[in-house]
C-alpha cells in the first residue's frame, strides 16, 4: 500500500464519520460540550422592570424641581416586589433588584437622596425617566433563540443557559475511546523495569490529550505480544460499544506487531496503514462495524504527533465541532534546515518572541524516541515533503502544541 500523504490520510480517517447523537445533561457537565439543538430561551429577562441601585423609587416628574420632599410609602426589596402604587409626591425605599413599583418611572441612588423623620426623603437632584431602571426584556424575552446548534459551550454560556432557565442543555454525546498498548516489554509506571523492558508511558499522554479534547477514555492497559490477547483486546473494546479504539504499538510488519493481524480477524475493513510523515509513518485506520480504529506508532513522540494530528480531529467531529485541525500560524525560522525528503517533518521546536514577531527554533535531535524534547516543545515546525534548505530568519509554518 501506497504512502498516503498527511492530507490524504486526515480525509479518510474521517470520512463517513458523523457528530454522534444528543445527550441531555446537567448544566455542570456541558462546559466544553458542543449543542446538539438551538436553545431558546424560556423565560424573559429582566422578568419586569427592576431597580439597578440602591435608592427610591419616585415618579421623574416629581424630582424635576428637585431639591423635594417626597412622603415614602414602602420599601421593595430584591424578590418582594411592593404591590402599592408610587403616587404624586411619593417615593419608595428600593434596592438593586427590586421590581418598580407601579406609578414610579425614576430611580434617585441613595447618594442623592436624604431620609428625614416623619417617615419622608428629600431629593437633592433630579433623575430623569428610566434613569437606573433595568426595562422588561433588557437581557432577552422567552422565546428568543440565544445559543445555536453547533456552538461550543463556555463557562459564559452556562452562566446564560441557567439565566435562560434551562437545568439541562442537549449537547453531542462524548465519544467512547478504548485504547490499549501493545508489547511484552511494556511495564508500570513504578515497576522496576527488567532486561529489555521499558516503562509504559504514552498512554497516559494520549488518555490526557483524548480527555482534553472531551472524550470519554476506558484504557484497556497493555497488551502482550500474543494475538490471542490482542484479539481479546479488541473484542472488549466493541463490546464496550467504542466509538474509536486507539491501540499503541504493533501496528507494523514485524513478527511480533500482531495489531493488524488481529484486527483482520475481527473483520476489520483497513484504509491504510502508511503515512507520508515524520514522526508517524507507520499509522493505521479501519473500520469494525461503527467503531473507528485509529493504531499509532509504539514511539512516544510518533505516537503523540499522531493523535495531535488525526485523534484529535475524529474526537472532535464526533462531538460536533467544526474547528478540526490543529491551527497552523507563521514564525520565523531560528535555525538553518536542511532540505527534506518525500515525507511532511513535524519538528518539536521552541518558541521564543524575536523583534519581528515569533521565532521557533528546532531541537538539534528529533529522535522520536525522545520525550524530554517533546515535553519542552512550544510548538511543531510543519515542513511540506520535498521542501528545500531553509536559513533561519526566513518563515516557516509552526502548529502550537497545548498547554
Amino acid at each position: 500500500m501506497a504512502l498516503l500523504s498527511v492530507t490524504q490520510a486526515l480525509e479518510r480517517v474521517l470520512a463517513g464519520a458523523r457528530p454522534l447523537p444528543a445527550d441531555e445533561v446537567p448544566l455542570a457537565d456541558a462546559d466544553g460540550r458542543v449543542l446538539a439543538y438551538d436553545l431558546k430561551a424560556r423565560r424573559t429577562q429582566p422578568p419586569a422592570d427592576m431597580s439597578a441601585m440602591d435608592g427610591y423609587a419616585v415618579r421623574a416628574a416629581d424630582v424635576a424641581g428637585a431639591p423635594v420632599r417626597l412622603k415614602i410609602i414602602g420599601e421593595v426589596a430584591a424578590g418582594r416586589p411592593f404591590k402599592a402604587v408610587v403616587g404624586a409626591g411619593e417615593a419608595a425605599r428600593i434596592f438593586t433588584g427590586g421590581v418598580v413599583p407601579s406609578g414610579a418611572d425614576a430611580i434617585v441612588v441613595q447618594e442623592l437622596a436624604k431620609k428625614l423623620e416623619g417617615g419622608f426623603v428629600e431629593v437633592e437632584k433630579p433623575s430623569s425617566k428610566g434613569r437606573h431602571i433595568r426595562a422588561q426584556g433588557l437581557d432577552f424575552r422567552a422565546g428568543d433563540l440565544l445559543l445555536a446548534k453547533g456552538h461550543r459551550l463556555t463557562a459564559r454560556d452556562l452562566q446564560l443557559a441557567a439565566g435562560m432557565n434551562h437545568p439541562l442543555v442537549p449537547v453531542h454525546r462524548r465519544p467512547k475511546l478504548a485504547m490499549f498498548a501493545t508489547g511484552d516489554e511494556l511495564v508500570a509506571p513504578g515497576t522496576e523495569p527488567g532486561p529489555g523492558q521499558i516503562v509504559h508511558s504514552n498512554g497516559f499522554a494520549l488518555a490526557a490529550l483524548a480527555r482534553t479534547e472531551g472524550a470519554e477514555v476506558i484504557d484497556l492497559g497493555v497488551v502482550g505480544d500474543k494475538l490471542d490477547e490482542t484479539v481479546a483486546a479488541v473484542h472488549e473494546a466493541r463490546i464496550l460499544g467504542a466509538d474509536i479504539l486507539l491501540t499503541t504499538g504493533g501496528a507494523s510488519v514485524g513478527d511480533y506487531d500482531l495489531v493488524q493481524a488481529a484486527f483482520a480477524k475481527e473483520g476489520m475493513a483497513l484504509s491504510f496503514w502508511k503515512v507520508a510523515m515524520r514522526p508517524g509513518r507507520p499509522l493505521m485506520h479501519g473500520r469494525l462495524g461503527a467503531m473507528a480504529v485509529l493504531g499509532v506508532p509504539g514511539n512516544p513522540v510518533s505516537s503523540y504527533v499522531c493523535a495531535l494530528l488525526f485523534l484529535v480531529p475524529l474526537i472532535r467531529l464526533l462531538c460536533g465541532r467544526s474547528d478540526l485541525a490543529t491551527p497552523t500560524e507563521t514564525a520565523q525560522l531560528g535555525c538553518d534546515l536542511s532540505e527534506n525528503d518525500e515525507r511532511a517533518d513535524y519538528l518539536r521546536a521552541l518558541l521564543r518572541d524575536g523583534p519581528e514577531g515569533a521565532v521557533a527554533t528546532p531541537f538539534p535531535i528529533q529522535d522520536s524516541s525522545m520525550m524530554t524534547p517533546l515535553a519542552k516543545a512550544d510548538c511543531l515546525v510543519v515542513r511540506a515533503p520535498h521542501a528545500p534548505a531553509a536559513k533561519a530568519g526566513e518563515p516557516c509554518t509552526i502548529m502550537r502544541l497545548p498547554r
